[in-house]
């Protein structure tokens, strides 16, 4: 069972945690709530969370389908319920950016792979009411 330990280290509101492997994230509130800006805020870190989750998933599926994926980006931007506690996401929109030899098709395949079937996390935000929708890009060249 993964274990994770939190430690306050700054200010009222910043706090590291850590796995069970060492690795250490940062969060903090936002600086209006009485945060330094130490980190993330951990509503963020879900956003970021769905980023990784999908990345490993369209990668792994590429590198199957022997796509020469030679850089990958992503933006995701979403909205949360407003005037409401606990105000939960409610409208994210994920940006794919490929770089490398890519078949679009097999790029948007792999996207639909990850978020409809195989990426936890973003089955844990739609179960919890936000509607993810995904745009890809396919670029020949990386960029600098």
């Amino acid at each position: 069972m993964p274990k994770i330990e939190l430690s306050r280290v700054s200010g009222d509101y910043g706090f590291d945690a850590k796995d069970e492997n060492g690795h250490i994230v940062k969060m903090d509130s936002n600086p209006q709530s009485g945060g330094l800006d130490y980190g993330a805020r951990p509503m963020q870190l879900l956003l970021m969370g769905l980023a990784g989750c999908s990345a490993i998933d369209v990668i792994a599926i590429l590198k199957k389908q022997r796509q020469d994926v030679k850089d990958y980006k992503m933006v995701i931007n979403g909205d949360r319920e407003a005037g409401v506690e606990p105000s939960l996401w409610q409208n994210i929109e994920v940006e794919f950016h490929l770089y490398g030899d890519i078949d679009p098709d097999k790029a948007a395949k792999a996207v639909d792979l990850s978020l409809g079937k195989y990426c936890s996390v973003a089955s844990t935000l739609e179960k919890a009411g936000a509607q993810i929708n995904s745009k890809v890009f396919v670029h020949p060249e990386v960029t600098a």
